[in-house]
């Protein structure tokens, strides 16, 4: 039991060095400045929750995209024919392949190898080498063309490409600082962007296609020319032939008429695109010009005189900001496919500045409740716990300033519960210890014993909690992720700190104080369960398991009626945090809205009387139509108050809500098969049975809690019925590794007795660790607000279920199992050579 210097020193290093890393995270702008050069600047990038301002998910539009490319390769297909003198009947599209009809079926061979100089290899990984372009003759003088799923694919992923440099364009234009641009998926591109921001003005921005073309005018009927409207409604007889493309644009600004003083957009061609201008300009005097973009007519000026200088203008009814967005869009460019924002989440800064604070102040509280419990259970040794969980939080920082990660509410959460996690492990070595001193053990065999006879059990509990963490961040999305990340590296930190740092601590203590024994006491003589509890628990196990399936029962029938009160992640539509000065007219507020046609508007009150949340169900139209509804519904809530504000909006496409949900409800059935298997392997088949089903019961009985509250179901209640498996699985492991130990050293005990002596042994652990995740949450249950209402309430709810179900529904599973197995003749024995003799069902111990 000595301390190697070497390991002593690295531990040190690391503490200091994360120290530094986390440093910066608790100074001002104006401190940072003053740091050394040589010390870490790098603080942890807040979400935009915390800070506020715009998330959007955008996806590109498959069918625009397929409809351009077979539109081009018509046109192709014509040229490359005319090119080898190959006369045609037509050309047309059919469904989404293009079918040539020749005038000579002879010609067949000629036209297909004609049209096989069109296709282009594949340069995906996962189908490399192959075609873009399957050319079939059905026949004799029919050929049809189409595009392989393959070449699709390798459309969409450039498509996703080019988009993402023009979207960079587009925002850098508008002048906003620090925004978040990437890839998410084979087609889709996240734009997150902070501080206040104009959803509809973003949903414009980004959004356009924002393909310019000019076109001259036809009549009505003719063949080639397309009735298109503008702004107002107006219709016009467009040519389809396309004079000339806004690709030669070179810039376009906004700026105001000279005589009128309106808003106007100027624009400069290149070289060659002044060119053409000029001679359209000089052949079509006298006939109007329409300026098309993304099939809308934005003006039709009749043509005065030539204009050859490559400069034009549009005019139109434009505000001073449109005017700015238009310029923007056409000075970066056109996307190569439209883009659908599929998902919008929008949060006000203010709110966002209340969470900063709200978080801080629940994560505080809880922490000081943890410490000061931990120091009332072990007097001053509890101070080396808490130095370690002092100690976790500062690494944790550190290693998400490190890793570039995030952090969000639920990311404090996630913190802040690692804390009550965290404690788990202390309280493991200190009851071990403890009960190693009762033996009779000397100071270092007590230690000793205890980190030993712990540390397999802190590693089982750790990994069925890490299962749910990895599966959160593996299906979770945005601060779902964030959540994962923080708990995730608290748990893993916990592990060096509760085990390696407090043993180096306790020796090098001892060791100076030349202690004899290990003598951990309570701060006051209180002690919460005394030495030598003996409750015959398994006495009352057919009313735990009883009330426990009715809880059950009554709670999947709450789940079908009034059933969950499912957010806008599940169900999509548009979702609104309305705020007022005085408390808020819900009546008022309920006729107003359902006035405006959107269909089924709900309200509720939360948090406060003057909070509302508005909630809108998905509007038909595409995403038009959800901008439109969302500007309607913030002009009538001003309406009916002319104090309140909208400080949070999201939109959710039925799409992104499915999706949602099945990863939700994936993950968490993922997990409890995971935790399953685990426990499977270093445990027996009964105690993985018993788990699996007191994770039925108590999972469903959170879905009662959810349907009871009417808290919002949404991807953090998702979160925390998913931590909740974890925790619960935590729980149980540490009774069933206590069990399994007693198996080996009392093998012809009943087991009955085994299971009341295991439980009694572990309910100082139990009944501790749950107090520490209880106390952690409570204040973030109690004034965390709307963000995290459906994480921390139910996981204070949980805790409680799950340090119950442990005692009075797994224990008692086990024990039926072991009876089974006893009436059928295959009575569960520690060995095949040593048999108990009552052979009540004793289970065998794997090593």
């Amino acid at each position: 039991m000595r301390n190697s210097r070497w390991l002593v020193a690295t531990y040190i290093a690391i503490i200091f060095i994360g120290t530094l890393v986390a440093l910066p995270n608790i100074l001002s702008p104006a401190m940072l400045a003053r740091l050394p050069s040589w010390l870490p600047h790098t603080q942890v990038s807040l979400g935009l929750d915390l800070r506020g301002g715009s998330h959007l998910v955008l996806e590109v539009d498959r069918a625009d995209l397929i409809n351009e490319r077979l539109q081009s390769l018509m046109q192709d297909s014509r040229r490359v024919l005319r090119d080898g003198q190959i006369e045609t009947s037509a050309i047309r599209r059919t469904g989404d392949s293009i079918t040539v009809t020749l005038r000579d079926p002879a010609s067949r061979d000629q036209a297909a190898t004609q049209l096989r100089t069109l296709a282009n290899p594949i340069s995906l990984a996962t189908a490399i080498g192959q075609s873009d372009l399957n050319v079939a003759t059905p026949r004799d003088n029919t050929i049809t063309l189409n595009y392989t799923e393959a070449g699709l694919n390798q459309y969409i992923a450039n498509a996703v490409e080019q988009s993402l440099e023009i979207i960079r364009q587009r925002v850098d234009q508008v002048g906003v600082a620090e925004p978040t641009i990437q890839r998410v998926g084979s087609d889709r591109v996240l734009v997150q962007l902070p501080g206040e921001q104009d959803p509809s003005r973003l949903r414009q921005l980004l959004g356009s296609t924002a393909k310019m073309s000019f076109h001259l005018l036809g009549a009505q009927g003719e063949p080639g020319v397309t009735m298109i409207p503008d702004e107002q409604g107006q219709q016009y007889p467009v040519l389809d032939r396309v004079e000339l493309s806004g690709d030669h644009l070179t810039d376009a600004r906004a700026a105001f008429e000279q005589q009128t003083q309106r808003p106007i957009v100027s624009f400069r061609f290149d070289s060659t695109g002044a060119a053409r201008f000029a001679q359209i300009t000089q052949a079509n005097v006298g006939k109007p010009f329409a300026i098309v973009l993304d099939n809308k007519v934005l003006s039709a000026p009749v043509i005065q005189t030539p204009i050859t200088g490559g400069q034009g203008q549009i005019s139109g009814n434009f505000s001073v900001q449109e005017a700015n967005t238009l310029g923007a869009l056409l000075r970066a460019g056109s996307l190569p496919a439209k883009l659908t924002v599929i998902e919008e989440r929008t949060v006000g800064a203010d709110l966002g500045s209340d969470a900063i604070e709200m978080g801080i102040f629940t994560g505080v509280i809880g922490f000081a409740l943890v410490v000061a419990f931990i120091f009332f259970l072990y007097g001053s040794w509890g101070i080396l716990a808490n130095f370690a969980l002092a100690i976790n939080v500062i690494l944790t920082f550190a290693g998400l300033t490190l890793i570039g990660s995030t952090l969000t509410l639920p990311g404090i959460a996630g913190i802040v519960l690692g804390i009550g996690l965290a404690v788990d492990a202390n309280v493991l070595i200190n009851e071990r210890i403890k009960e190693e001193t009762r033996k009779g053990k000397s100071a270092f065999a007590a230690i000793d014993a205890g980190f030993a006879r712990a540390y397999s059990t802190i590693v089982d509990s750790n990994v069925t909690a890490l299962i749910a963490t990895v599966l959160l961040f593996w299906f979770g999305s945005g601060p779902v992720r964030g959540f994962a990340v923080t708990m995730g590296l608290g748990i893993m930190i916990s592990m060096f700190t509760a085990v390696s740092v407090v043993r180096v601590l306790m020796v090098a203590i001892t060791a100076r104080k030349k202690l004899k024994t290990i003598n951990i006491k309570p701060l006051l003589p209180i002690n919460l369960v005394p030495d030598g509890t003996n409750i015959a628990f398994m006495k009352g196990r057919f009313i735990g398991i009883g009330i426990s399936v009715i809880l059950s029962i009554a709670s999947v029938a709450l789940f079908f009626k009034p059933g969950l009160n499912y957010g806008v992640d599940f169900q999509g539509g548009i979702q609104m945090e309305v705020v007022t000065q005085q408390e808020a007219d819900l009546a008022k507020f309920r006729t107003g809205l359902n006035e405006l046609g959107l269909g089924d508007v709900a309200l509720q009150e939360f948090g406060a009387n003057n909070r509302i949340l508005v909630r809108v169900e998905r509007q038909e139209g595409g995403e038009q139509a959800q901008t439109a509804a969302v500007e309607k519904l913030k002009a009538e809530v001003t309406k009916i108050d002319a104090t309140a504000k909208v400080e949070r909006t999201e939109v959710v496409g039925p799409k992104v809500s499915g999706e949602l949900a099945i990863a939700g409800f994936l993950s968490l059935t993922l997990a409890a098969l995971a935790m399953t298997i685990y426990i499977w392997a270093r445990f027996e088949w009964p105690f993985a049975v018993g788990a699996m089903i007191t994770l039925i019961l108590d999972v469903t009985k959170t879905v009662g809690f959810f349907a009871i509250t009417g808290l919002d179901f949404n991807l953090t209640a998702i979160a925390a019925v998913l931590t909740l498996v974890g925790y619960s699985v935590n729980d149980k492991v540490v009774v069933y590794d206590r069990m399994r130990e007693n198996m080996r050293l009392y093998k012809k005990m009943p087991l009955r007795d085994l299971i009341d002596k295991s439980i009694n042994e572990t309910l100082a652990r139990s009944l501790y660790t749950s107090a520490t995740a209880f106390l952690s949450l409570l204040p973030m249950a109690i004034w965390g607000g709307s963000a995290v209402s459906s994480f921390a309430i139910p996981m204070v709810f949980g805790i409680a279920v799950a340090a119950l179900s442990s005692v009075f529904i797994a224990a008692p599973i086990l024990l039926f199992l072991g009876d089974w197995r006893k009436r059928h003749g295959k009575a569960m024995i520690a060995d095949e050579t040593d048999e108990t003799e009552t052979g009540k069902g004793v289970i065998p111990a794997r090593p």
